[in-house]
This record gives C-alpha cells, sequence and structure tokens, in this order.
C-alpha cells in the first residue's frame, strides 16, 4: 500500500476541537472494490458526544446569529476558497473518497469542487435576505424579516455526501443558523476531513460534526430538543421515521427521500452520440446511485428501436472496476446491502423471461469477481411495468426501457409510481416540451438531459409524494433555514 493509501483515523469535531468518541470508539470503512481492504476508522459517536455537539452549537448561536447577513457571507467566500486552495490535499481527499465509496475519481474531483461552488453561492443570497420585505399601509405597515431558527441537525447520506451536504450547510449557515452535522456510516472519511476544513474557518461551536451509527445517535439529534431544524436526505423508510422523531418537539423538517424518476423520450428528439451520452450518465452516473438519475426509460414507440440501438451501444463502452483506475467509468456499487438490492430486481426481471441484456467491459475479471460490490449496467428491453425495477427505486446499474404511444399515455406512465422527485423530457420542441413537464409530478424537470450534469443549483430541489418536504438548493433552500418575522405598526409610522 503506498503512503497516500494509508489507513485514516478521522475524529468527531465538537466546540472548534478535533476530539475523539467519548467512550474513544471506533468503527472500520472498507474499500467496496476490494471489501477486504480497510481504507480507515471513524469515530464513532455516543449519545454523549451528540449532547456536547447540540450544546456547542447552540452556545454558539446567538454570536453567529448576530452577525451581518455580509459578515456571514465573507466567511462563506472564504471557506469557499479554503476548500481548494490545497491542490494536493484536495487530492488526497478525492483519492479517499473513491477509496471508502467506490465511485470513480472525476466524479470525487467534481464533488469537491461543487462544494466550494455552493458556499459561492449561498454568500451571494446575502444581500437579497438582508433586506425586509415592505408592505406599506394603510391600515399598517409591516416589515416582514428573515430569522435563523437555530441549531439544525444536517443528515447527509452515502451516495453524494459532500454534493448534498452543499446543498444543506452553507444555506443553514447564510441564514444565522448554527449546525450539527452527521454524515452517513457507509462514506465518512472524507467528509469528515473535509468538514473539518469549514469548522476551522468558523467561530467555535458553528459547525459541529459526529460520525458513526445512525441507530446510535440518530434518534438523539433529531430528537433533541434544541434542535430547531431538521434536514435529511435518504431513503423514504428512515424519513419516515426522522419525521416522526421530530413530531414530538414539533420540529421543522425538510426530507429528501430519493426518487424513480422518469424519462420521456418523444418522437421527434435528435437522436446522436451526444444524446445518448447524457442519458448514459443520467442513467449510470456513480453506479447509478444518485436520486436525481434516470430510473425509468419511457420511449415513443417510432423511436424505440433506434434508442435502445445507441443507447445500448453506450452502456457497452463503459468500463466497469476500480473507481481509482483512470479508464474506468463504473465502479462498485457502495455496499453489500444495496448491491443485493440491485441485483434480486434483475434476477427477478430475468426469471420472468425478460428481455435483459448486461453490459460493459470488465478489465480485470479477478477483481470484478473477488468479492468486489460490482454489477454492470443492466438494461430490460420492454419491461413488464409490474416488475419491481419499474415500481421502485433501483439506485444502482440497472433500467427499464418501456415503449409509449401517445403524449398523454406517457405523462400517465412517468406520473403512476409513488415517487416524484426528477423528470425529463426529450423533444426539439420547447413549447411542448414545458407544457408536458407542467403535467408531471416532479419537483425537477430536466429538458434534454438528466442528473447532475443537467442541473441549475440555482433552483430548488425536492419532490412531490413520497420523494418528500420541502426543498434545498436555490434561495428556497435558504429561507427553509429561517423563519418569517412580520413586524407591523400603524400606517405612517414605520415606512
Amino acid at each position: 500500500m503506498s503512503n497516500i493509501d494509508r489507513e485514516v483515523t478521522t475524529e468527531l469535531f465538537v466546540n472548534g476541537e478535533s476530539r475523539p468518541a467519548s467512550d474513544r470508539g471506533t468503527y472500520e470503512i472498507f474499500n467496496p472494490a476490494r471489501p477486504s481492504e480497510l481504507v480507515g476508522r471513524a469515530a464513532a459517536a455516543t449519545e454523549q458526544d451528540v449532547e456536547d455537539a447540540v450544546q456547542a452549537a447552540h452556545a454558539a448561536f446567538p454570536k453567529w446569529s448576530a452577525l451581518s447577513f455580509a459578515e456571514r457571507a465573507d466567511m462563506l467566500r472564504k471557506v469557499a476558497q479554503a476548500l481548494t486552495a490545497d491542490e494536493e490535499d484536495v487530492k488526497y481527499r478525492s483519492r479517499l473518497f473513491t477509496r471508502e465509496h467506490g465511485k470513480i475519481a472525476r466524479e470525487t474531483l467534481m464533488e469537491m469542487s461543487r462544494l466550494g461552488d455552493r458556499f459561492m453561492q449561498s454568500a451571494d443570497y446575502g444581500a437579497r435576505l438582508a433586506k425586509d420585505e415592505e408592505i406599506k399601509g394603510p391600515p399598517f405597515d409591516t416589515l416582514v424579516t428573515r430569522q435563523p431558527r437555530g441549531v439544525a441537525a444536517l443528515i447527509v447520506p452515502w451516495n453524494w455526501p459532500l454534493s448534498i451536504l452543499g446543498a444543506k450547510l452553507p444555506q443553514a449557515l447564510i441564514a444565522g443558523n448554527t449546525v450539527v452535522v452527521k454524515p452517513s456510516a457507509n462514506s465518512a472519511l472524507a467528509p469528515a476531513l473535509t468538514l473539518q476544513i469549514i469548522a476551522k474557518l468558523l467561530p467555535p461551536g458553528v459547525v459541529n460534526v459526529l460520525t458513526g451509527s445512525a441507530s446510535r445517535i440518530g434518534d438523539p439529534l433529531v430528537g433533541h430538543p434544541l434542535v430547531r431544524k431538521v434536514n435529511f436526505t435518504g431513503s423514504v423508510g428512515v424519513g419516515r421515521h426522522v419525521m416522526k422523531v421530530a413530531a414530538d418537539n414539533i420540529t421543522p423538517v425538510t426530507l429528501e427521500l430519493g426518487g424513480n424518476d422518469a424519462a420521456l423520450i418523444l418522437q421527434d428528439v435528435t437522436l446522436d452520440d451526444e444524446a445518448f451520452n447524457k442519458m448514459y450518465w443520467g442513467a449510470f452516473g456513480s453506479s447509478g446511485q444518485i436520486c436525481m438519475a434516470l430510473k425509468r426509460m419511457y420511449v415513443h414507440e417510432s423511436r424505440y428501436d433506434e434508442v435502445v440501438d445507441g443507447f445500448t451501444a453506450a452502456c457497452e463502452r463503459a468500463v466497469v472496476g476500480d473507481g481509482l483506475l483512470p479508464e474506468t467509468t463504473m465502479g462498485p456499487v457502495n455496499n453489500a446491502k444495496q448491491l443485493k438490492v440491485v441485483t434480486d430486481m434483475i434476477a427477478e426481471a430475468r426469471a420472468t423471461g425478460a428481455d435483459l441484456r448486461e453490459c460493459g467491459q470488465v478489465p480485470d475479471e479477478a477483481l470484478y469477481n473477488g468479492g468486489g460490490y460490482f454489477q454492470k449496467p443492466a438494461l430490460v428491453y420492454n419491461a413488464d411495468p409490474d416488475l419491481s425495477l419499474v415500481r421502485d427505486e433501483q439506485f444502482g446499474p440497472a433500467l427499464p426501457i418501456l415503449k409509449f404511444s401517445t403524449e398523454d399515455q406517457a405523462i400517465a406512465m412517468a406520473n403512476d409510481n409513488i415517487f416524484g422527485l426528477c423528470s425529463s423530457v426529450w423533444t426539439e420542441d420547447a413549447e411542448r416540451a414545458v407544457a408536458i413537464a407542467r403535467k408531471l409530478e416532479a419537483g425537477y424537470t430536466y429538458l434534454n438531459g438528466h442528473g447532475p450534469m443537467a442541473q441549475d443549483g440555482r433552483g430548488p430541489f425536492g419532490g412531490f409524494k413520497m420523494s418528500g418536504i420541502g426543498r434545498n438548493l436555490g434561495y428556497d433552500g435558504v429561507l427553509a433555514f429561517a423563519e418569517p418575522h412580520s413586524i407591523s405598526g400603524p400606517a405612517g409610522f414605520l415606512l
């Protein structure tokens, strides 16, 4: 093992200091490409650590919230610059991230850079936040101001932890909140090191970091009476539990719970290498482990064969293997539990006699078959709508492709699902695209693209139905961390 790939141990960060868990406990994180390879150990926080972190955030809140929006914005800009100032450290954290997560190296680098961008974007909202809304009388003059809530608990999943952190953390901070961040236990090492860079640039207690098991510290954090806002990204089952625990203290929640995104490929779409490449990355970026990934593809019957041929060819070019290798375009699934979800869906489709094809190249067969959590891109053609691969979120490298005859049928098929996170419409007719998008039950609709590479981070992000409550990103994402405060007086007295 090279020195750069040495085993690392990360600590908690509470009240301005890096420290071990109160009982000095740790847990191990292994490489999903080589599950016997120990990448490092993360501190396993206890209930006492939760108490310490929340109390530290609560104590820091009065001074942090008393700063002007401009002062907080300046600090966020300094954080953004610091995140990428040390090029060698960025490379180290990115490589560590690939080793603990599995995703390909260029995706981890993209996450590292995107985090800084989102701090800059949130800082730019400072001037807008500083302006009160004015409602002139008669009968009253009213100012509508925005006040921070207090301590915010930010719970981040394993699939895109830094990118998703960038949709919560800077927004909470610019609004004037202090925070306790809990990264996923499955991907905690590089996020913990990155969060420490941020926390050290801010006053003690403003940003606190707890790693460890959700079963041990999740409820004490979400249910703490001093936590005034919970922002959670993860599964429907856990999100439902978070909502129940938060209800005891009437704590407001933002829940982003994943999706089963439909893409509608219309008959007038331009189908070329660029389009198929966008479809491929929309579906199989990060091995399909993206909440806003393309997960169901509906194709007009007149273009079905053409789409199948072109998209299959794009999938055949996938190179599956170790995410650290420059030629790899798809790494392993992050963990054994999620791999089983995907392979069970593929097995069900195969057992029903579905037309199924596993695509892609495997340069290292020994590695692929050596116990790592690998799965080549799997396509199910003319998929039965009752397959779990169609009805449920696969969150991995498998995709059903179905036909439709009419626009109304396509919209109905897309909406016939418990999720409503994202969707996409592929057509050369912009007016038609927007008209269809307005009928889709989704919080975000991409046009002629899908997923992270097609997303404008200035717009609010979140979903309908089981995809969650509330929004992250954009100005709405900042307002989620603030409470409106109306101040009224007689007409002519205030304004």
